[in-house]
């Protein structure tokens, strides 16, 4: 399951931020394409594993699904395909694969906490 090596590098660099800033991070926002390769709900369990005994326990990994974009040669216009199983425009069924769009796995941003200062 290599879902769990890509959980485990989101936490290890959400890890370095919160620690490099000095806040706590709440959420991890990631952005996930139909081509990317990995399972949506492998990943969210992995998130949960790797997060265990770490600052980051707690804390929420929330995916948004990137659909197939691609560009249509005979139309001329990008076009969003309806499945992955057939690259062909959904307008005039030309087939291509000139893939625009689809193949993410990034993290785009951190909800953080600020951590409250011990006076003592």
């Amino acid at each position: 399951m290599h879902e769990l090596s890509i959980a485990m590098s989101i936490v290890d660099a959400a890890l370095d931020e919160s620690q490099r800033r000095g806040v706590q991070v709440s959420a991890v926002h990631l952005r996930l394409g139909a081509l990317s390769g990995v399972v949506k709900d492998a990943l969210l369990f992995s998130y949960e594993v790797a997060c265990q005994d770490t600052p980051l326990q707690g804390s929420r990994l929330i995916v948004e699904d990137i659909p197939v974009v691609v560009f249509c040669p005979r139309c001329q216009e990008v076009r969003t395909l309806s499945s992955v199983q057939l690259f062909a425009c959904p307008e005039c069924g030309t087939p291509t694969m000139d893939v625009r769009q689809g193949k993410e796995l990034e993290v785009f941003a951190l909800e953080i906490e600020e951590e409250e200062e011990v006076q003592g």
